[in-house]
C-alpha cells in the first residue's frame, strides 16, 4: 500500500519503542529484560482500545528477533526479519484473534506448531491479540504450554478486559498495565501529525479531538483522519464545524444549562435541551457529559484547564469557576446522586429522551436554594438561597437524605434575637419540637435511623443504624443546645434499645391492618369483590396520635 494513502492510524504507527507515546515505563522495562537476556516466558498487555497493545506486541516481536539486536533496531531499513514481521508475513511470528480462534481446537493447532523450532530467526513468537475472548478450555490447554514451554517460544497476549483472563494465566506472564495517554501529550501529538499532513485545523478542534478520544491514540489519529477529509482546502476547521463533523456539541451550552437548573428556569432548560436533542446527540451521552460537568463544578478549583482532558476551553473553564463559588458543595453531590441514578435508569426506559427531560426537572425542584414544604395545615417557606420553588414534604425526606438543612431566619428585631428556651423531657418531646423548627433532616433520622435506649434531662443513650448520618451528633447537640440553652450528652449504646418510631409506625399499621382483615365488614367485602386485597391503610391527621 501506498504510504500516502494510508489512514493515519495506519501511516503513524509506531515502529520502535521510541515512536511510542505515554508508554514509557513499559518501553524501558521491556527494552532493559531483553538487553539482559532475561526475557519471560509470556508478555501480557493490557489497556483501553487504542493505546497501543498489538503495537508494542509487534516491535517486541522485532526485538527479539531482528538480526541487528535490540541495540540497533532496524526502523528504516528492515532487515527480512523485521520486515516480515511488519508486513504480518513472518514464518515465525503468528498473530491470532482471540475473536477468531476461540475453541480449543485452535490452541491445540498452536501448540502442535510450537512443537517445530524457528526457521529463520531466534524466537518462535505467537502474539494472540483479546485474548479474554478465547474459551475455557482452550484457556486451560494454553496454560498447559505457558507452565513449560520451550526456550525458543514466546507468547505475546493483548487484552482489553483483564479481568477476563483467569489468573492462572495472568499470574504466567510478565503484565504491563498501559495507561491512557495524557491529555496534553496526545495534544502534541497530533498537532504534529496534522503539520505533517499539512491540515488547516485550529487548536481547539484538536483539543476536541483530545476529548473525544479519552486516551486513545488510534481513535485520536481517526478523529483528525475525519477532519482533514472535510477540509475546505481554503478554510480552517473550526470548533463549531468540527462538533457537527464528530456528533458532539458545545459545552458552553451545557454549563447555561446548569446555570439555569440552579435558577430553575424549568422552560429555559427544557428549551436549551431539546436543541441540544435535535443536533442528534445520543442521551446517554448528554448525561455523561454532565456528569462530567458535575465534577468539574465540584473540583474546579483544584484543577487547571489541561486537567479536564480539554473537555473545556478557556472561556468555558472561567464560567465554571465563577459560578461554582455560589454553589453549596451539598447541592452538587446530591445532583451527583441523581445523575447516577439516571444513567442506571436509561439501561431499563424505552424513551430516554423523556427521562432526560425529567431528569432535568427533578434537579430543579431538588436544588436547596428554596425549599417548599407542605405542613399539616398550610405550606411554609423556607428560604435557603435564591427564590427558587420545591416539592413537598414527603419528597424532601426521601431525595434530600444525606443533605443537611441549613435555615436562615432574619430576626425582626433585636428583641427577638435570643431564642426561646424550650423544656425536652421526652423523645417525643423531641421530634415535636423538630417538626415545630422545621428541621426535617434532623426528624427523619430520629424516627427512621435510630432506635431510643435511655432518655434523661440533657443525656440521650441511643443506638442505631447503618444509614445514620455522619454528621447527626453534631446536628442534634447544637440543636438541643440552641433549644434548651444547655449542653447535651449524646452517647452510643451496645444495647439494641426500642425499635425505632418508623419501625413503630409499620408495626402498628400491619397490625391495624390485621385487625380490620378480622372484621365482618371487611369479609362481606372480599365476598363481593374476591380479587380485592387490602395493602395498606392511611390513617386521617386526627388519628395519626392517638
Amino acid at each position: 500500500m501506498n504510504e500516502k494513502s494510508k489512514v493515519l492510524a495506519l501511516k503513524y504507527r509506531p515502529k520502535i519503542f521510541r515512536e511510542l507515546i505515554g508508554q514509557k515505563v513499559a518501553s524501558d522495562t521491556i527494552i532493559n529484560s531483553i538487553k539482559a537476556d532475561k526475557v519471560p516466558n509470556a508478555y501480557l498487555f493490557t489497556g483501553i482500545r487504542g493505546v497501543g497493545k498489538t503495537t508494542i506486541a509487534r516491535i517486541v516481536a522485532k526485538s527479539l528477533n531482528c538480526l541487528n539486536g535490540i541495540e540497533k533496531l532496524c526502523e528504516n531499513n528492515l532487515c527480512t526479519n523485521c520486515e516480515g514481521i511488519s508486513k504480518s508475513s513472518h514464518m515465525d511470528v503468528l498473530e491470532l484473534n482471540g475473536a477468531d480462534k476461540t475453541s480449543i481446537n485452535d490452541i491445540r493447532d498452536l501448540i502442535e506448531f510450537s512443537r517445530y523450532g524457528p526457521t529463520s530467526s531466534k524466537y518462535k513468537i505467537f502474539i494472540i491479540d483479546e485474548v479474554h475472548q478465547i474459551s475455557s478450555s482452550a484457556f486451560n490447554a494454553l496454560l498447559k504450554i505457558l507452565e513449560e514451554p520451550p526456550n525458543y517460544l514466546k507468547f505475546i497476549l493483548a487484552t482489553t478486559e483483564i479481568k477476563k483472563v483467569p489468573v492462572t494465566i495472568v499470574s504466567r506472564c510478565q503484565r504491563f498495565d498501559l495507561s491512557r495517554v495524557k491529555s496534553n501529550d496526545l495534544f502534541q501529538f497530533i498537532k504534529k501529525v496534522k503539520d505533517k499532513e499539512n491540515g488547516n485545523v485550529s487548536d481547539d478542534v484538536l483539543k476536541l479531538i483530545v476529548k473525544i478520544s479519552e486516551g486513545s491514540v488510534r481513535d485520536a489519529l481517526s478523529l483528525l483522519d475525519r477532519g482533514l477529509l472535510s477540509l475546505n482546502k481554503n478554510k480552517e476547521l473550526d470548533l463549531s464545524e468540527a462538533q457537527k463533523i464528530f456528533g458532539y456539541f458545545d459545552k458552553s451550552q451545557l454549563i447555561e444549562m446548569f446555570d439555569l437548573v440552579l435558577q430553575g428556569e424549568e422552560k429555559k432548560v427544557l428549551e436549551i435541551y431539546r436543541n441540544i436533542f435535535d443536533q442528534g446527540i445520543d442521551p446517554k451521552v448528554f448525561i455523561n457529559d454532565f456528569l462530567e460537568l458535575i465534577y468539574y463544578f465540584k473540583n474546579i478549583n483544584s484543577l487547571t484547564l489541561e486537567s479536564t482532558n480539554f473537555s473545556l476551553n478557556d472561556e468555558e473553564f472561567s464560567k465554571i469557576k465563577k459560578i461554582s463559588d455560589s454553589i453549596d458543595n451539598k447541592v452538587l453531590i446530591l445532583f451527583w446522586q441523581f445523575t447516577i441514578k439516571t444513567i442506571e435508569e436509561l439501561e431499563v426506559v424505552s424513551n430516554q429522551n423523556l427521562s432526560i427531560e425529567m431528569y432535568l426537572m427533578r434537579l430543579i425542584y431538588l436544588s436547596p436554594l428554596k425549599q417548599r414544604i407542605d405542613t399539616e395545615n398550610d405550606k411554609t417557606k423556607l428560604s435557603v438561597g435564591k427564590d427558587l420553588n420545591y416539592t413537598s414534604k414527603t419528597d424532601v425526606i426521601d431525595q434530600i437524605k444525606n443533605i443537611t438543612q441549613e435555615k436562615k431566619i432574619k430576626p425582626e428585631s433585636d428583641t427577638n434575637i435570643k431564642a426561646e428556651i424550650r423544656i425536652i423531657d421526652s423523645f417525643k418531646n423531641l421530634l415535636d419540637i423538630c417538626n415545630e423548627k422545621k428541621e426535617i433532616k434532623l426528624k427523619y433520622e430520629l424516627e427512621k435511623n435510630v432506635n431510643l435506649v435511655n432518655f434523661e434531662r440533657n443525656r440521650i443513650e441511643i443506638s442505631f443504624n447503618e444509614n445514620l448520618d455522619k454528621s447527626f451528633v453534631k446536628e442534634l447537640s447544637s440543636k438541643l443546645n440552641e433549644w434548651t440553652g444547655e449542653r447535651w450528652i449524646i452517647s452510643f449504646s451496645k444495647e439494641m434499645g426500642q425499635i425505632s418510631v418508623k419501625q413503630q409506625v409499620d408495626n402498628d399499621k400491619k397490625k391495624l391492618i390485621n385487625d380490620i382483615k378480622k372484621t365482618e365488614l371487611y369479609n362481606d367485602f372480599i365476598k363481593m369483590f374476591p380479587d380485592a386485597y387490602l395493602d395498606d391503610v392511611i390513617l386521617d391527621k386526627k388519628d395519626e396520635n392517638k
